[in-house]
């Protein structure tokens, strides 16, 4: 993510003010009380924003974050915070309630009503804002879910964990037409999460099934090597039938075939191009991602790049004429 402070670069007298400044000037404003002396304050934070979405990750010394009664009281833009834990412990404090964040936890806090934030074992986690009307949740539910822990125990949050941590780190995503993609269905993942965690079935449904397809494609890339990888086995890991499967990503303009075999000859192209790419023949890196059959494989590659895949091999490892 970029761009970067880190405090190795800063003098000493100087991190603590810096620090301040970068984290009011791109989540909000609240109180720092940094552990450790002046002199051994370390901070490496990015910064990052995916359309109205604003991204902050950070990895530093242990703190305490405390938005006070009076901060919240001049808030002008309410907005609600993401956390996500990547290692180590965190808790969380807010309306009356603590959560201890372990890794791959999250939890959501709301600026608008003092909270207060301590990682005694240091900083690693990515944070999210979201602008509060974006959410479009009623004010008492999302009260209810603030500083709850949503994890193992709770699929969407599971799914939503994996998002929201891919989505922190990949700069490709901050800008242009793919962030103005994501910003709708990042919106519609985390109303699934908290709504799910609720328990509030009506408020949970549309948002389900408006993320269904980013679900779907999750899924797919996490099993892209997986030979056996078919419609009906994707429907059953999503208690859907076969020809809802089609129809919802359909909507979403996606032709099921051709998205996995594009992607898999990505995949395939990435290999044969890279460091390692004489050191398996052809045909295995093929199977590798799915492709069983060598002659149809090298087709296919050809057909989508123009060049076989041994063409493409050797263009980018010619052999020694020692």
């Amino acid at each position: 993510m970029s761009p970067v402070l880190d405090t190795a670069f800063i003098p000493p007298q100087e991190r603590e003010e810096v620090l301040r400044h970068a984290l009011w000037e791109s989540m909000t404003a609240v109180e720092i009380d940094h552990r450790p002396p002046a002199e051994d304050i370390s901070a490496r934070v990015g910064f990052g924003a995916v359309g109205p979405l604003r991204v902050f990750s950070a990895r530093a010394t242990a703190a305490t974050l405390r938005r006070t009664e009076r901060l919240a009281r001049e808030d002008k833009e309410p907005v609600v915070f993401l956390n996500l834990q990547m290692t180590g412990t965190s808790l969380v404090v807010q309306n009356d309630r603590q959560c201890l964040l372990r890794p791959g936890d999250f939890a959501v806090y709301e600026s608008t009503a003092p909270y207060t934030l301590l990682f005694d074992e240091g900083v690693d986690g990515h944070f999210f804002r979201f602008p509060r009307a974006a959410l479009a949740l009623p004010e008492r539910l999302l009260r209810d879910v603030t500083a709850v822990p949503l994890g193992s125990d709770n699929a969407v949050a599971r799914l939503a964990f994996t998002y929201f941590s891919q989505l922190a780190v990949s700069d490709d995503m901050h800008q242009g037409v793919p962030a103005d993609a994501v910003v709708a269905p990042s919106i519609e993942l985390l109303r699934a999460a908290l709504t799910s965690q609720h328990g509030n079935s009506s408020l949970a449904r549309a948002p389900l099934e408006a993320t269904l397809s980013l679900r779907i494609t999750q899924y797919l890339r996490q099993r892209l090597a997986d030979p056996d990888l078919s419609a009906a086995r994707i429907a059953a890991a999503h208690d859907i039938s076969v020809r809802h499967l089609y129809d919802v990503l359909s909507r979403s303009g996606i032709s099921l075939g051709d998205w996995i075999r594009t992607r898999r000859l990505a995949e395939c192209r990435r290999e044969l191009a890279g460091p390692d790419g004489r050191l398996r023949t052809i045909a295995a890196i093929g199977r590798r991602w799915g492709f069983m059959d060598a002659t149809h494989f090298s087709k296919v590659f050809k057909q989508a790049y123009g060049i076989s895949p041994r063409a493409w091999r050797d263009h980018n490892h010619p052999r020694s004429s020692a």
